[in-house]
């Protein structure tokens, strides 16, 4: 019995855009045209990805996306990592597109990382059988602000809804900080951050990333949080 094949096609605002991206990403093309419809098809080792235009079609409202199973997230995010530095001398982690890090922090517990390509499609790279977890701290006790961000990751990985986010955010950070660790807040403020970039109040995302550079994190604090300190310094990276 032939092999069962499955090859999603997504649309896009612009097909010379995305082809752009994804052969920054390390696919290439191989297939094009623009007659009867505008269609391309992009290719990385077995991962094939089919592209449409559509008229009057906003990537910023897109609810599209699809899944790819890979056997190793981390090696093929730092691939992607590595190609779009080279291309375009930096790594977006906010906007569209963008990069985002691996993690298990989803409802399914899966270890993937996302690319929103400038079509606004969600391509989740989830990992087949994975042992990685992201936190290997000792648990502590969830209050408010702990919860509320575990939500507010959750809602992003699913949705992408950083207005959402950034309320959730906003209204768990409005109580009194000092009923909160420090460990609590980096974690929430470095993400109300990444949203605040997002929703394009720069300002705002200044202010949070210095008020987590002044949090007194002792080292091991600082060795738990290091995911969470290399984004805060992704973030800072996107402001200057």
């Amino acid at each position: 019995m032939p092999k069962q094949i499955t090859i999603p096609a997504l649309p896009c605002a612009s097909i010379t855009e995305t082809l752009d991206f994804y052969v920054a990403l390390g696919f290439e093309v191989t297939y094009q045209t623009e007659r009867p419809s505008t269609y391309a098809c992009v290719k990385y080792e077995d991962i094939e990805l089919h592209f449409f235009t559509m008229k009057g079609y906003e990537p910023a409202n897109s609810y599209t996306t699809c899944l790819v199973l890979v056997d190793d997230a981390n090696a093929l995010h730092q691939l992607f990592k590595t190609h779009l530095k080279a291309h375009y001398g930096k790594v977006a982690v906010t906007g569209i597109p963008r990069l985002t890090r691996p993690n298990n922090n989803n409802a399914s517990g899966d270890y993937r990382f996302n690319v929103v390509d400038p079509g606004g499609n969600w391509i989740r790279f989830i990992e087949r059988v994975s042992d990685k977890k992201v936190d290997e701290a000792p648990k502590r006790e969830a209050t408010k602000l702990s919860r509320a961000t575990k939500a507010a990751i959750l809602l992003l990985d699913a949705k992408g809804d950083f207005e959402r986010v950034a309320i959730m955010l906003d209204k768990a950070l409005s109580d009194d900080e000092t009923a909160n660790s420090d460990l609590d807040l980096a974690q929430a403020k470095v993400l109300r951050a990444e949203a605040a970039l997002n929703l394009n109040d720069s300002l705002l995302a200044s202010k949070l990333l210095r008020e987590v550079s002044e949090l007194s994190l002792t080292e091991s604090e600082r060795l738990e949080l290091s995911d969470i300190l290399l984004r805060a310094s992704e973030l800072n990276a996107m402001l200057e």
